[in-house]
């Protein structure tokens, strides 16, 4: 299982909250929202096309709509291994600050 980088977590999270209404606009939107920034959809979705090589994400074609001009919204869902990745990348977060315990900000 590969690390997941802050930005791989923050979509995945996203797509998990969103469920079944997960397409680019939302996660965009979440993905955004989540990190307090601007994320482009380039950006984004050089973001859902290495989730979706490592197997984190899967993707379903929708139908098309009159109200996108006919084309179809790909939506996504977060794998069982984009579920194991999310709690492995938890837990250590999870250790690492309980590590740092002693660690005062202040000094930062």
């Amino acid at each position: 299982m590969k690390d997941l980088t802050l930005n791989e977590t923050a979509v995945l999270l996203t797509i998990l909250s969103l469920d079944e209404n997960a397409y680019g606009v939302a996660i965009k939107e979440g993905v955004s929202k989540l990190l307090k920034k601007k994320v482009s959809y380039g950006t984004l979705y050089s973001y859902l096309d290495q989730l979706f090589r490592k197997r984190y994400v899967s993707k379903t074609v929708g139908d098309p709509t009159s109200e996108r001009g006919g084309r179809r919204k790909i939506f996504y869902q977060v794998t069982k291994e984009g579920e194991k990745a999310l709690k492995a990348a938890y837990q250590v977060q999870k250790s690492i600050w309980a590590s740092l315990s002693d660690v005062t900000f202040d000094k930062v």
